[in-house]
């Protein structure tokens, strides 16, 4: 399969989970999108999950922090490649986030999804789905709270 081919499959795939994301989340909590660099780095100095396709970084917010949406960042740095297989990889971890977080994740926490080098890109989205469920499940897992 050439490189072509085997990306037109990749983005079919993910726009098949997109559209069965869309329809899950409907039902389901309410994703917000973070914006601002604070929440980033709140994000970045709490709990921590690596897995193939991307990094997991994820806090619970306080009481006093409003709402008790899901909020999900996404980040992809020059490391990746060029802009465009940045923006892919973003594109493709936002539909990660659709599929999966309004089944998983849980409320009144922050998430963000980093991209890895090559890997986000090119590895399999149900692979990258099954990652993100087994990285939620690490991070609400039976770990004490770190302060």
């Amino acid at each position: 399969m050439d490189s072509a081919t085997k990306a037109a499959a990749t983005d079919q795939a993910v726009a098949d989970a997109t559209l069965d994301g869309a329809a899950s989340a409907v039902s389901g909590p309410v994703l917000a999108t973070l914006r601002k660099r604070a929440d980033f780095l709140r994000a970045a100095s709490a709990r921590r999950q690596g897995m193939p396709g991307f990094l997991l970084q994820a806090r619970r917010r306080h009481q006093d922090e409003a709402g008790q949406a899901i909020r999900v960042g996404f980040t992809c740095s020059k490391k990746l490649g060029n802009a465009v297989t940045r923006n892919r990889a973003k594109r493709r971890l936002r539909a990660l986030a659709r599929a999966v977080m309004p089944q998983t994740a849980q409320p009144g926490w922050d998430y963000v999804l980093v991209g890895r080098p090559g890997v986000t890109v090119e590895r399999g989205f149900a692979e990258m789905r099954a990652d993100l469920d087994a990285a939620l499940a690490r991070v609400h897992g039976q770990r004490g709270e770190r302060s």
